[in-house]
């Protein structure tokens, strides 16, 4: 059985037993005048609770028509940094807007002069030391919002402009500033001399993928924003429909896979051409819906022929482009989705919205990011806490240049690195996840990717059931995936990736570095996961490249 609903350039094919579940689905949100009711904007469609806090976080339905105005606002920025030949823009912020300014660069037709984007969504003191090493000459900074990764790089790029001579006013045009109006941000723009660009009062990062916290990054690097708001627009029109609604029918097949039981969304990529979207898609499904002890865990894989695409009992799978010609037996995947980037954006903002509904949680509430934050900041305040107290400590297992920070029940008596890691997978709880979280250097060190495929494919040969392996960058997933490790089903195992720091980077101002703030950040999120009765264990590799280079081979 297969149903295709197609519009506005999107279409959503649902295929097999998912079909009759989610058309169940389906008309109960159509004969409750769901589409009507949130193209309307009604804040009252995920209960009186949430209703105060919708009512100030609808306005991405709009966004394929208030963004259009955006060129414009940045006309006289983009001329002066074209005429000074600044064409290096870089991102300091975190979260859905840099994701999706990222996707959006790498996906998104260009028009003007193609400027080069680096995103910068990490406090990794390589990384960051990397970006500082390229040319400072020709860079625009772009700080989007006003967390502590954004605030530290501010600090940390303004000492360099600084340093590589630039006089106050030369290093305050350096600088664009995106937040909502009355924010420090803007009273700093103002008073400094900064660029500043009004954000959305009623749209948060992880919707906002359409507004200006993401676009004006990408705007300012050359990318067509008309082109990829009038994809948006095109699937618009088709959000009121009660039926041939393709946001609808796929908010439906996310909710009924909750529902279900099928609480794992392993998403995968075959052809879509949108790169770096499932990177915000996973931000989106986790934030907006892993909480209340429900939701759903996207598990991105890197193809459909990579470990963890197989079909369990508690997944469901999503491809992202045209399915496979020869999909094979037990390949057949339940959802397929294709479309442009732009009207994806909007199809994903809507159908996470109504699966929200029928799951019975807010989407636009984040009860427990803050918990990690608080932590962090505790530990950067306290004596005992500092980071290199947290590096003293002596871990359970040395295996050359990797360190296994453990408590000894949970190695029962391994003695290398290859068991250890097969304790952890075998340890996994049935239904469970295991999350490889790596504080490291996300370009410079990226083969730490590779770490969740050679997890999934040793999993399956242990068990009966394959473990579900998810990866993240941190501190990136804490602002996308941390949501749900926390809020959602109590049934997460945390395998974090720490690394020596050789080249650490002085945040000017504040009494740590940025080395000290990422081991804080992981230390601090590890304490808030321990504290919930969750299993959460550390690697932390001597030598970057000899550890991880020795990871992927106890994998392999």
């Amino acid at each position: 059985m297969t149903s295709v609903v197609t519009a506005g350039g999107i279409s959503v094919t649902i295929r097999g037993a998912v079909v009759g579940e989610s058309e169940t689905v389906l008309d109960r949100l159509a004969s409750d005048g769901v589409p009507s009711s949130l193209a309307s904007r009604n804040a009252k469609l995920w209960g009186p609770d949430a209703a105060p806090l919708a009512a100030r976080r609808l306005g991405w339905l709009g966004l394929p028509g208030t963004s259009l105005s955006l060129p414009a606002r940045l006309a006289g920025p983009a001329e002066e940094f074209r005429g000074a030949g600044l064409d290096r823009i870089v991102v300091a912020g975190a979260g859905g807007p840099a994701i999706a300014a990222e996707a959006v660069h790498r996906t998104a037709a260009r028009t003007g002069p193609d400027a080069e984007l680096v995103v910068l969504d990490t406090t990794d003191p390589h990384e960051v030391s990397g970006v500082l090493s390229g040319d400072l000459g020709r860079t625009v900074v772009v700080v989007v919002g006003d967390d502590v990764e954004a605030r530290s790089l501010r600090r940390v790029f303004g000492r360099a402009f600084s340093e590589a001579g630039l006089s106050r006013a030369e290093l305050a045009r350096r600088f664009v500033l995106v937040d909502e109006p009355g924010s420090e941000a803007e009273r700093a723009a103002r008073d400094v001399g900064h660029h500043f660009v009004e954000a959305e009062t009623d749209v948060d990062g992880r919707f906002g993928a359409l507004g200006v916290r993401a676009l004006v990054p990408a705007a300012l690097a050359g990318t067509d924003v008309a082109a990829l708001l009038d994809e948006a627009d095109r699937l618009a029109g088709a959000l009121r429909q009660p039926y041939d609604n393709p946001a609808l029918a796929l908010g439906a097949a996310l909710a009924s896979s909750a529902l279900g039981g099928r609480d794992k969304l392993v998403l995968a990529d075959h052809g879509s051409g949108l790169h770096g979207f499932p990177a915000w898609a996973e931000q989106l499904v986790a934030g907006a819906l892993g909480k209340d002890g429900r939701g759903l865990l996207p598990v991105v894989v890197e193809s459909v022929d990579s470990p963890g695409f197989d079909l369990t009992g508690d997944v469901r799978r999503v491809i992202l482009g045209r399915r496979p010609d020869e999909p094979g037996p037990g390949r057949e995947a339940g959802v397929s989705v294709a479309g442009p980037l732009g009207a994806q954006f909007l199809l994903w903002d809507y159908a996470v919205a109504v699966a929200a509904r029928v799951i019975g949680v807010d989407p636009f509430a984040e009860p427990d990011t803050g918990e990690s934050r608080d932590s962090t900041a505790a530990l950067l305040r306290s004596e005992e806490g500092t980071a290199p107290t947290v590096v003293r400590r002596p871990p359970a297992l040395v295996s050359d240049a990797v360190e296994v920070h453990a408590p000894e029940e949970a190695l029962r008596g391994a003695k290398t690195l290859g068991e250890a890691l097969e304790t952890f997978l075998e340890d996994v709880p049935d239904g469970g996840y295991l999350a490889v979280l790596a504080y490291l250097d996300r370009s410079g060190e990226a083969a730490a990717a590779g770490l969740r495929p050679l997890l999934a494919a040793r999993g399956a040969g242990l068990r009966r059931n394959p473990v579900p392996v998810t990866f993240g960058w941190g501190p990136r997933y804490l602002h996308a995936t941390g949501q749900y490790h926390k809020g959602g089903p109590r049934n997460g195992m945390f395998l974090q990736v720490t690394g020596a720091v050789t080249t650490d980077v002085p945040v000017p101002g504040r009494p740590f570095t940025l080395g000290e703030l990422q081991l804080a950040q992981a230390f601090g999120d590890q304490r808030v996961l321990r504290s919930l009765g969750l299993p959460a264990f550390r690697l932390h590799l001597r030598d970057r490249a000899e550890g991880l280079a020795q990871l992927i081979e106890a994998l392999s």
